[in-house]
């Protein structure tokens, strides 16, 4: 049996944007326990040369949506970078899990040849679907994953590694 690009991306990205949603959830229980103000999380960072929190999931949904149409051959939906609240960060969750869903399944097998471009001017990358997948979008998504997990983590929120991992 080999492993289909779709089987090694989507149900990927959903795995981790869902155990995202639920670790939101206690972040947001903790900040009203504990009587902090959300923003304190929101805007954390790990080091004042790191994104904070918010830019975090928003680049982790970025990737996984991003991930998902290009592999696809459908266009990348643009959303705007305005979240502002742990339910707003859900929202753009639930919509990136949304639009995942809607790439058909049939149109990112065999993705692995397909020619993907990302960035533009001198940023612009070149690559195979495969190396695309394995090599840049899915080490981007976990970083950024990983990183949102850190922040919380580390301002005391109760979590570990079953809450990142998440139900698969």
């Amino acid at each position: 049996m080999t492993l289909s690009m779709y089987s090694a991306s989507v149900p990927v990205f959903k795995q981790i944007l869902n155990s995202l949603l639920a670790i939101l959830d206690k972040a947001d229980a903790h900040v009203t326990e504990k009587k902090i103000d959300p923003q304190a999380l929101l805007q954390f960072r790990l080091y004042p040369d790191m994104l904070p929190f918010t830019r975090q999931i928003q680049i982790a949904c970025d990737f996984a949506k991003g991930c998902s149409a290009r592999l696809g051959g459908v266009d990348v939906p643009a959303f705007e970078d305005n979240e502002r609240s742990f339910a707003e960060l859900k929202a753009r969750i639930t919509k990136t899990l949304a639009f995942i869903d809607t790439v058909p399944q049939d149109q990112i097998a065999g993705s692995e040849q397909r020619a993907i471009t990302t960035g533009s001017g001198e940023k612009t990358k070149h690559f195979t679907g495969q190396t695309y997948l394995l090599h840049y979008a899915l080490p981007h998504f976990f970083f950024h994953a990983t990183t949102a997990y850190d922040i919380l983590r580390h301002n005391g929120l109760e979590i570990g590694k079953k809450d990142f991992i998440g139900s698969y």
